[in-house]
C-alpha cells in the first residue's frame, strides 16, 4: 500500500486505481498527512482522486451549488441540504466522495462534537442526490462510480461533462440508472435548462449565469 500511495503522491493530478481492501481504503481516509483527497471504493477497488480542482471544475462546482440554493428559494416550503464532497460511507463495502451531494426533507446528516466527520450510511439516509463534475473523469463517472452510486440506492445521479457542456442525468429504477429529462429531486427541472447554463458559461461569469438561472426557475410551473 506504501508504494502505491507514494506514486499518487507523486502525480497530484491522476487519478489512482488499484485493487484494495477495506483495510486500505480506511488507511487512506485516516492518514491526516493527506491533502484535498476524495476516495472512492467499491468490490475490491480503490479510487484516490488527487490534487487541487481547476478553474473549470471550480467554476461548475460553484454554479451547480448556487443553483440548490437558487432551487431552495422558490421552494420555500421545502428543506434542502447540500453536503458536496463529504465522504459518503458504507461500510465495510462502499464509500464515495460526490462532487454534488443533496439532501431533501428533514432527514439530513448534521454532526455533532466527538462523531466521526463523514456521512455514516448505516445511520443516515443515501442522499436524493448526487453529482460528479467530469473534466478528466468521464469514462470513470459514467462507470464505476455510476455502478456504485447505484448500488447505494441514490434515486438520482448527475454526471456533468465539462468538455461536451452538457449534463447526464439518471434515475434509478429496478436498481439501474436510467437516463432521464427532468429531475426527480429538483422537481419540475428539465435537464436541457442545465446544458444551456453551461453552454453560457463559456462566455459569462459563473454569478452571472446563475442569475439568468434564477430567472429561468422563477419562470417554471410549481408542482
Amino acid at each position: 500500500m506504501t508504494n502505491n500511495k507514494q506514486q499518487t503522491t507523486n502525480n497530484k493530478q491522476q487519478t489512482q486505481c488499484q485493487s484494495a481492501t477495506w483495510e486500505d481504503y480506511t488507511a487512506w481516509r485516516n492518514d491526516q498527512t493527506t491533502e484535498r483527497v476524495r476516495l472512492f471504493f467499491y468490490q475490491g477497488w480503490l479510487w484516490v482522486d488527487m490534487g487541487v480542482e481547476g478553474i473549470n471544475h471550480a467554476t461548475i462546482s460553484d454554479l451547480f451549488t448556487m443553483l440548490f440554493f437558487i432551487w431552495s428559494t422558490h421552494r420555500p416550503d421545502q428543506v434542502f441540504s447540500s453536503l458536496g464532497r463529504c465522504l459518503l460511507e458504507k461500510s465495510p463495502l462502499k464509500a464515495g466522495a460526490p462532487d454534488l451531494v443533496l439532501y431533501l426533507g428533514e432527514d439530513y446528516p448534521c454532526w455533532q462534537p466527538g462523531e466521526l466527520r463523514r456521512i455514516d450510511l448505516h445511520q443516515w439516509p443515501v442522499p436524493n442526490l448526487v453529482g460528479e463534475i467530469s473534466d478528466t473523469t468521464l469514462a470513470n463517472d459514467l462507470d464505476e462510480k455510476k455502478d456504485l452510486y447505484a448500488s447505494l440506492g441514490i434515486q438520482e445521479y448527475w454526471v456533468i461533462d465539462v468538455r461536451g457542456q452538457r449534463v447526464f442525468a439518471f434515475e434509478l429504477q429496478n436498481g439501474k440508472y436510467q437516463e432521464c429529462t427532468k429531475s426527480l429531486a429538483l422537481e419540475g427541472l428539465p435537464i436541457s435548462l442545465l446544458n444551456q447554463a453551461l453552454e453560457r458559461l463559456s462566455r459569462e461569469a459563473n454569478t452571472r449565469v446563475a442569475a439568468w438561472l434564477a430567472q429561468q426557475i422563477a419562470g417554471l410551473p410549481q408542482k
